[in-house]
């Protein structure tokens, strides 16, 4: 099954183009009783149920094939006396005009779909005409085959929103009328199924609206056939195998899994640049998932793990490795290695022009920047935390630095690295005692000289300072 042998059934749902026989359908409340039945012929409705009907149609034609749309096969016990298909095919033949056929068909339903209210069940029955095309895909005044088929659809019937309205009748704004709405189908099916411009009675088109609950109970018991995920269900299955075997760590697991999707979506890129895009799809089988795990640098501990619960889930019906591809997933890991990127490259840059602008100034200047940087970082610090002890008068940042030794021990480039180590490390001090009213910023030789004395009553800090030694407090030269 394609989306070209669907979209030339989807087309033919128009106006001029519709052969749609006859529409037969029943309406089904809350408590699974039948409330009323009608048959119609389908060219002779009113214009604008005409177009609402035709809608409703074409929908279970819409979405995409392996999601939206599966292909179900029938099992071969089901193709004889008293299975599903053959009930489907002697409804096909009878046109829709045998009411005890479609009685049945009703109650198999009706049994089948799981849904809490009140729903529409509606068959359509036509015969197509199918043209001969050429190999350009012109049509020619000749017909390969007659394609007769029914399509259904199921549709939930709800009660319209509560809401204020113009009353004609009483030239008034009031109370609307609720009224109970067809919506478009929950699910649908076309059989037999028309794939390759032809007629193939072992299988059906399935439509589901949500792909996330394609309704298997529906597919094994009302229609006879295996139940079959969603490329949605199958994707999920995938990331669901992933995380487990991989265990609690989400970063380890999110980094395996977007490698993997990484490898998938290289692959099917390949397949489709070398075989074109109607070339048979790529089926992940148990066998060859591993060269896809090893590929992606996955351990081999956990790669024995995915392998083991890929071939509990997915068993005898491998998934296409196209619907295990998460293409929003993709997308924003590219544009997260796109920011990382970028920020490298900003950061590059900015260590290079700091570097240009430190090799051109000669040692006082360089003093002398790195005096402002250590100011202005002090300054960003007490602006971000208007309420620390920083902030008050009584707050003091003592730094006690020798700098005799580092002209004659340092080059320029040495000498830069040193003053933004220095610069850091001031950072760190402040930034790591913010409830202090002292902060002390000495050599490490320095340590061990501080003492502890009680001057005029008052506990104060003695720090011997040497005659080559300076000393700063706030960033000011102190004058001893």
């Amino acid at each position: 099954m394609n989306k070209k042998d669907i979209l030339e059934l989807k087309r033919r749902l128009k106006k001029d183009d519709c052969t749609f026989t006859k529409m037969c359908g029943c309406y089904v409340d809350g408590q699974k009783d039948i409330v009323l039945k009608f048959k119609e012929t389908f060219l002779n409705l009113r214009e604008e149920e005409f177009f609402k009907y035709l809608e409703i149609a074409k929908k279970t034609l819409s979405g995409t094939v392996g999601n939206n749309i599966l292909e179900l096969n029938f099992p071969l016990d089901e193709e004889g006396i008293g299975g599903r298909q053959l009930s489907l095919m002697e409804l096909k033949k009878s046109k829709l005009k045998d009411d005890s056929m479609l009685d049945s068909f009703y109650k198999m339903i009706i049994n089948s779909y799981e849904y809490t209210g009140n729903f529409l069940i509606l068959v359509f029955h036509d015969a197509y005409d199918v043209m001969t095309k050429t190999t350009d895909n012109s049509k020619l005044d000749e017909s390969e085959e007659v394609y007769e088929y029914i399509l259904c659809a199921i549709c939930p019937v709800s009660l319209s929103k509560p809401a204020l309205g113009y009353l004609e009748d009483e030239n008034r704004i009031g109370a609307r009328i609720r009224d109970w709405v067809v919506g478009p189908p929950d699910l649908g099916f076309v059989f037999p199924a028309f794939i390759d411009r032809s007629t193939d009675i072992h299988s059906i088109m399935y439509y589901t609206k949500d792909a996330k609950d394609p309704h298997p109970e529906f597919m094994e018991e009302a229609l006879g056939c295996s139940s079959k995920q969603t490329a949605t269900e199958q994707k999920e299955t995938f990331q669901n195998i992933i995380r487990k075997a991989v265990g609690s760590d989400d970063e380890k697991s999110e980094h395996l899994f977007m490698e993997i999707q990484e490898t998938l979506n290289t692959i099917v890129d390949d397949h489709t640049t070398v075989n074109g895009k109607n070339a048979e799809p790529i089926v992940l089988s148990n066998d060859n998932i591993q060269d896809i795990l090893i590929e992606s640098g996955v351990p081999e501990e956990i790669t024995a793990k995915i392998e083991k619960s890929y071939t509990e889930a997915f068993g005898d019906t491998p998934p296409v490795a196209e619907n295990l591809i998460d293409k929003k997933a993709l997308a924003a890991n590219e544009q997260r290695k796109k920011e990382e990127k970028l920020e490298k490259k900003v950061r590059i840059l900015e260590e290079r022009l700091e570097k240009t602008k430190l090799d051109a100034l000669s040692d006082s200047e360089k003093e002398a920047a790195l005096e402002s940087e250590t100011e202005s970082a002090l300054n960003k610090i007490l602006e971000s935390e208007p309420n620390s002890a920083l902030k008050t008068e009584s707050d003091t940042i003592l730094e006690v630095a020798s700098d005799s030794n580092l002209d004659e021990n340092l080059d320029s480039e040495t000498a830069s690295d040193a003053n933004n180590t220095e610069n850091t490390e001031i950072e760190t001090e402040i930034s790591d005692a913010p409830n202090y009213d002292i902060v002390l910023n000495v050599k490490p030789q320095k340590v061990s000289q501080i003492k502890s004395q009680i001057i005029d009553g008052k506990k104060c800090i003695i720090i011997p300072i040497d005659d080559d030694e300076q000393a700063k407090v706030n960033g000011v030269n102190a004058l001893l």
